[in-house]
Formats: C-alpha cells, sequence, structure tokens
C-alpha cells in the first residue's frame, strides 16, 4: 500500500482519483490490456445541466447531474444526491464505484449516479418536488432514464418520497409503458417497491462485519475473538444506513457504544439504543444532551476517535484521513459510506495490522435489493405471491404425516414456525444475506490466494475488473 497516497491539495476535488487510485493499484494484479482497463476505468457519459426555479418571487438556477459510468452492463444503476457538496469530481467518483459494488455483488448493472446541488433542508416539500420532477424531465429529455437505460435509486439527502415523484413523472411522460415503473427503485411499497429496501443497506453492512468477525484465522490477528457478540462499535451517522446497520449490529450480538453526528457525537462503553438517541434527536433537533451518554462531543470527529472495536463510517466521503488516522482506535473499519477512508489513511491503517472492509462491498446491500425490486416490477408480480399459500400446505402436509407416523403431535408454536410460508420481506432478506456472504468469501479467496494483493479494496477491485473484462470480451470489444 506504500504506492497510494492522498492528493496534495486537499481543497481540491479528488475522490475520482482516488477512486482511480485504488484502481490502478488493483490493476497491476490482472493480466488485461492496458486499453480495456482504461475503458473499464472512464466515465462514459456525463451529463451536466442548470436549470431554473421559481421561489416566491426570485428565480434559482440549480446545478445538477446524471453520470454513467460503465454500459458493459443495461441499464445503468445508481443513487440520486441532494447536498450542497455535490461536485461533478464526486457523481464520477460513485458512478465509478456503483459499477465497481454491481459487479462485486454480481448484479447485472452498469453503474451510475446523480447529484443535485442543494441542501433539502432549506426548500419546502413543493420546491423539492418542483425540482425533482424538473430534474427527472431532464434525465427523460435525453435519455438518462428508463428500466432498460439507468435506473435511480435514493442516496444521501432522498429517499422514497423523491423516487416516488420521480416514477411518478416518468409514467406521466411514458404512457402506455408497460415497466415505466422499473424505471427507479427505492419507491414506497404502496408504489411497487420492495419490502426491505429501507433497511437493505444497513443490513447488508452489519452482515459484512458479520462474516469478517466471524473468520478465526482473521481474528486471531487482530487479537480478537471470534464474533460479534460484546464487540464495541462506534457508528457515524444516524440516517438511513448508520440507523438500521446500528439496529442489526445489536440483534447479531454487538454493543453501540458511539453514535457521531453532523453537530455533535455521543459515548458510552456500556452500550446505547439508537432508537432512544432518535427519539431524543426528534424532541429536542440533537443528538446532543442525551442522558444515558457518558461523553459527548461538539466536534463529530472526536467521537470517531474514543476506545472501540469496530467503526462504521456512515455518512459522507473522506472522514479517515491521515490526519486523524492514526489517532483511529478501532481495528476494523466498515465503510457503511462511499469513500470514507483516503488512500494515504488506508495505507496507514492497514500497516498498523487494521481490517477495512470496503465500501464497494460493504454498502452493496441497497443496490442488491434494488436489483429485487427492479425484477419485480419487470415481472410485475410480489416476490412470494405465487407459492406462500403453496409451500405452507406442503409442508402441512409433511407435519401431519410425520406426525401420523410417529404418534407425536407438534405444539401449535412449533406448527405454525415449520408450516409458514416465506413473505416478501424474508425472501428479500434471505437473497441479501446470501448475496454478501458469498461475496465476502469470494473477496477474500482473492485476498488469500495472491501474497502481493495487500487488501480486501484491492482484492474486491480485482474481482470487480476482471468480472467486468469479461462482459467486454463477451461482447466482442476486446480478444
Amino acid at each position: 500500500m506504500a504506492t497510494l497516497k492522498s492528493k496534495a491539495n486537499p481543497l481540491e476535488p479528488h475522490f475520482f482519483d482516488d477512486v482511480s487510485q485504488f484502481f490502478d493499484h488493483a490493476a497491476q494484479f490482472t493480466s488485461h490490456s492496458h486499453g480495456l482497463l482504461d475503458q473499464i476505468k472512464v466515465c462514459n457519459s456525463v451529463y451536466r445541466f442548470r436549470f431554473p426555479i421559481r421561489r416566491g418571487d426570485n428565480i434559482e438556477v440549480v446545478d445538477a447531474w446524471r453520470v454513467e459510468h460503465s454500459h458493459h452492463k443495461s441499464p445503468t444503476k445508481g443513487g440520486i444526491r441532494y447536498s450542497e457538496m455535490v461536485n461533478e469530481d464526486e457523481v464520477m467518483a460513485l458512478a465509478a464505484l456503483m459499477t465497481y459494488k454491481c459487479a462485486i455483488v454480481n448484479v447485472p448493472f452498469g453503474g451510475a449516479k446523480g447529484g443535485i446541488k442543494i441542501n433539502p433542508k432549506n426548500y419546502s416539500v413543493a420546491e423539492l418536488e418542483t425540482i425533482t420532477r424538473r430534474y427527472t424531465v431532464e434525465l427523460i429529455k435525453k435519455n438518462f432514464i428508463g428500466p432498460g437505460i439507468d435506473v435511480p435509486a435514493p442516496d444521501y439527502g432522498t429517499g422514497e418520497r423523491e423516487m416516488s415523484w420521480i416514477a411518478d413523472t416518468y409514467l406521466t411522460m411514458n404512457p402506455g409503458q408497460l415497466d415505466a415503473l422499473g424505471s427507479v427503485t427505492g419507491k414506497p411499497i404502496s408504489l411497487h417497491g420492495i419490502d426491505g429496501r429501507r433497511a437493505a443497506t444497513g443490513r447488508g453492512v452489519a452482515i459484512a462485519i458479520r462474516e469478517c468477525v466471524d473468520i478465526a484465522e482473521d481474528m486471531e490477528e487482530l487479537g480478537f475473538s471470534t464474533g460479534l457478540e460484546g464487540k464495541r462499535v462506534i457508528v457515524q451517522g444516524l440516517g438511513n444506513v448508520g440507523y438500521h446497520t446500528a439496529k442489526v449490529l445489536i440483534e447479531f450480538g454487538a454493543t453501540i457504544v458511539g453514535i457521531c453526528e453532523y453537530d455533535g457525537a455521543l459515548y458510552n462503553p456500556d452500550g446505547m439504543d439508537p432508537d432512544e438517541i432518535i427519539e431524543h434527536r426528534k424532541n429536542n433537533g440533537t443528538i446532543l444532551g442525551f442522558k444515558k451518554a457518558q461523553k459527548e462531543f461538539r466536534l463529530p470527529a472526536e467521537g470517531l476517535e474514543q476506545d472501540c472495536d469496530i467503526l462504521v463510517p456512515a455518512a459522507l466521503e473522506n472522514q479517515i484521513t491521515e490526519e486523524n488516522v492514526g489517532r483511529i482506535k478501532a481495528k476494523i473499519i466498515a465503510e457503511g459510506a462511499n469513500g470514507p477512508t483516503t488512500p494515504g489513511a488506508e495505507a496507514i491503517f492497514v500497516e498498523k495490522g487494521g481490517i477495512i472492509i470496503p465500501d464497494m462491498y460493504c454498502n452493496a446491500g441497497g443496490v442488491t435489493v434494488s436489483y429485487f425490486e427492479w425484477l419485480k416490477n419487470l415481472s410485475h408480480v410480489a416476490f412470494g405471491r405465487m407459492d406462500k399459500r403453496y409451500e405452507e400446505l406442503a409442508n402441512l402436509n409433511l407435519v401431519n404425516t410425520v406426525e401420523s407416523i410417529t404418534g407425536q403431535s407438534l405444539s401449535a408454536a412449533q406448527r405454525k414456525t415449520i408450516i409458514k410460508g416465506a413473505s416478501e420481506l424474508e425472501l428479500v432478506n434471505s437473497g441479501l444475506e446470501d448475496t454478501m456472504i458469498r461475496s465476502y468469501h469470494e473477496i477474500r479467496e482473492i485476498l488469500k490466494g495472491n501474497r502481493k494483493i495487500d487488501t480486501l479494496r484491492t482484492a474486491a477491485f480485482v474481482s470487480s475488473i476482471d468480472k467486468i473484462a469479461v462482459s467486454y470480451q463477451n461482447m466482442g470489444i476486446w480478444p
């Protein structure tokens, strides 16, 4: 990792450079031609546009982007974020990460990303709807959205509400298109979304962490016991991803000792309940002042540096840098956000013996379940609808047969547990879990199979580069 270092001027946009630097480092462990590697790395289409909106008696011009990084698979796929910090470099980097992410978890999409440069807190609901619908119209005009073209999803600053506006706008402008609802994912269930999508990214992060700590060989090197039981976790970001990560980690046996938000950080070595912190924030407008925290910090970054076993940065990029990585006490960093660790910081952390579970795998739960939603929209039938009752009847017949042969009767609770058919949520969570488990061990096998590959991130990039290269070769573009 000594070859990886952060850009000299931290004020210049360099997120895409960071991603490209990771890519170049991993590419040396593949046998693909320079031309093919260059095609995989570059962004195929970058659409920057500006549009006006009326705010009272004034006109405001809004900057927006949609980037399609790779067309080796169709459609392309990626979220739309609303943030004052959005810029072209960031959207390009996030689109690239989506390409690699989809390849790693074997989801058949190319990568894309969108961004609108606004702070959604400064706009009314009506103004946000106007912005979202106008953005969608611009994408439609340039053929940058559609169930077989490019499929947006939620990201930082957006959610089910914005996706429903996008879906409705696309439907309005494409009357009679049978698969129109497949033009966007992350929709409300009432608009043919899928159960489990809201929690999917956080649940995927938790599963990734569980797989990492369940490998005895790797935990011995860190001086840890296997399993999540008793592991102390700090989560940065109590939004959708951070909240659900924390909830599922608690379910798996971990203890949430720290929560960091934009307005400060909380710490209690005995553990805290995310639901109670959410309730406190709802009542007080801030996480600060939470009575069950033993320590609180006005500077959110200080919360990252408290004593813990696992750190989950689930907010924005460039949170762990060469400046603060030396004060990070965690031995495992699980990247719930995209790009939270700079290349230079990763080099230092890994040299100290730490493990980083890379974003391009760790937070892939969202796109995995978005893929399931897209399939649901194209098939026009909910998961479980066709076979749930049949499965229950088959299980009931089996139970009745066993009871008649053995002469033993199950309790009502036992019968209910065995007979029950899978719901859509259970099928989605099962598919998500299988995807995250298989992908982690696939990455780890690459890492352990080549002594020159130094990190899980490098192994993940190698995995994705090889899969994308095969797609291009199958298209007949490269021999």
